[in-house]
């Protein structure tokens, strides 16, 4: 029997136990209730929270994701979410507050971005946190303005230009001899998103990177508020062009467990098909754009000539190179005819001996290889710490993959077969985004072959509730948490996994050369627009 979690009985009674295990015997083991995905919730009091956190970091635990919710409950005008990933079981500790809460940045470093984003969406204090800075409000918006409090409605707001010098955003400062800084951006050269990156070099080695983002609020999970479901999946859309699939995706599944229906199997099938396709994609122009920044246009052609045809392919079957508006609520949009599939099938039969050409040119060459070995490495001890996941993690010895950790739609009928590398390099990175790229292959012809006919959606009824749903990008964990209330969305939260994975970047150059940032930059290829949202 399978309940409105998603998990069986089983599945259901195994997972409490080990949520329970984890918060340890007593009254917070009892106090855990089931969500409709599979998570779990725990409601606690702040002199409860500091030693449940201690307890959840010794015993390994990963905090994903820290969120904060205005009128959730009744005793508080604020609710602070703090999701913790262990294994296949994720945890969401509740505590309320009216404008004050305790920072765990010391004990999870992965919370200071979360906190800080708390900060200038509601107006929240952490007054012991490390990190008081500013995030996504840079320091021309107004002070007081907080644009997720209800109180707000959109509109246009006023700034502040120019900004005072005593106003501007304090960078760390680096001190030693012969320390000098080289800062980059946030304009750049070519037709790329802003970001600011402040480089603390000694000679030509990077000694410190600090980066900025969030040249570019647009406001999203704000415009979500008060829509319907349907209405928000345009919305989901746009948190990442590249990722349109992917959080469309996540954002449905959130909306059909709170609905407690399932998209019909054929659905799910063409769903996954778009997922793998649009994984892909994203891989190839990173590979493409890793060529390019060590001087191979000849490898960089070849892969660049891929993507493209990929995208002419989406446009084919979809109407849409991104594969935009065919992920809808309950199913997807249309259904793909059988001579379509038949055509798929055929170019993903060829774009496989092409990719391989490709890619023995670019792994024979000793110059790209060079580049590529020992620069840009991500040390294991950081992945847990920073959250960091996707091929970026896989490189450098992690496992995580939603696809396998939290099965999905069907894929725990058809599990990718991930490559774990463990240098953590440039190089590592590639070949585990080129190894990524074949199984996607193998995935899309198995599920060619194994796709059932029937409608591809189903009715999903109006329903009020809140959860959690988590799918993997091509960049990795993206996690989406959707409050219903009145049939419309009171709170859309959506962390792609570039928030996180921006962070390791920062390592990632320490001791490398500036020349060398470009290369290391694309082989994590990180969003700014799903950061900045």
């Amino acid at each position: 029997m399978t309940t409105d979690t998603g998990l069986s009985d089983a599945q259901e009674d195994a997972g409490m136990k080990y949520v329970r295990r984890l918060v340890g015997s007593g009254e917070l083991a009892l106090r855990i209730t089931p969500g409709h995905n599979g998570e779990f919730y725990l409601e606690v009091r702040d002199d409860e929270f500091v030693p449940l956190v201690d307890t959840l970091a010794t015993r390994k635990c990963v905090l994903i994701g820290l969120f904060c919710a205005e009128g959730f409950s009744e005793n508080a005008r604020f609710s602070l979410f703090s999701v913790f990933e262990k294994k296949s079981v994720v945890l969401i500790v509740i505590r309320h507050t009216s404008g004050r809460a305790i920072s765990i940045a010391g004990t999870f470093p992965a919370a200071s971005w979360f906190e800080r984003e708390c900060r200038d969406g509601f107006g929240l204090e952490f007054p012991d946190a490390f990190d008081t800075r500013r995030l996504f409000l840079h320091e021309n918006y107004p002070a007081g303005f907080h644009p997720l409090e209800k109180s707000f409605r959109n509109g246009t707001i006023q700034t502040s230009q120019p900004v005072d010098a005593a106003d501007e955003y304090p960078f760390r400062p680096v001190h030693g001899e012969g320390v000098y800084q080289v800062p980059v951006g946030p304009v750049h050269a070519g037709i790329i998103e802003p970001g600011h990156f402040r480089f603390s070099v000694i000679g030509e080695t990077i000694f410190n990177l600090e980066i900025r983002m969030f040249y570019k609020h647009r406001g999203i999970e704000k415009l979500a508020e008060g829509r319907t479901p349907q209405e928000c999946v345009a919305v989901s859309e746009a948190v990442s062009g590249d990722e349109s699939v992917a959080n469309a995706t996540g954002f449905c599944l959130a909306v059909e467990k709170i609905a407690q229906v399932t998209a019909p199997d054929r659905a799910w099938y063409l769903r996954t098909i778009l997922l793998e396709m649009e994984r892909i994609c994203s891989h190839l122009g990173d590979q493409a754009g890793m060529l390019i920044d060590v001087a191979f246009p000849l490898g960089a052609g070849q892969f660049s000539v891929l993507r493209e045809d990929i995208f002419r392919m989406n446009a084919f079957l979809t109407g849409s190179r991104f594969m935009r508006g065919m992920v809808e609520v309950g199913g997807i949009t249309k259904d793909l005819r059988k001579e379509q599939l038949t055509e798929l099938g055929w170019f993903i039969a060829r774009f496989r001996k092409r990719y391989r050409v490709g890619l023995k040119i670019v792994l024979s060459t000793t110059s790209v290889l060079d580049r590529f070995a020992t620069t840009g490495s991500i040390r294991r001890g950081l992945l847990r710490p920073l959250n960091i996941t996707g091929p970026a993690a896989r490189a450098s010895g992690g496992k995580v993959d939603v696809r396998t950790d939290h099965p999905y739609g069907i894929y725990h009928s058809f599990p990718p077969e991930n490559t774990t590398l463990h240098d953590g390099d440039v190089l590592s990175r590639f070949t585990v985004k080129a190894s990524e790229i074949m199984d996607s292959l193998e995935l899309i012809e198995q599920m060619l072959e194994a796709i059932p006919d029937g409608p591809v959606k189903t009715e999903v009824p109006s329903r009020d509730g809140y959860t959690l749903s988590l799918v993997e990008s091509a960049r990795g964990q993206n996690i989406c948490w959707v409050w219903i209330r009145n049939g419309r969305i009171e709170r859309y939260k959506v962390r792609t996994a570039s928030f996180c994975n921006w962070q390791a970047i920062e390592h990632a150059v320490q001791g490398n050369i500036v020349p060398d940032f470009p290369v290391i930059n694309k082989s994590l290829n990180l969003s700014y627009a799903g950061t900045d949202l």
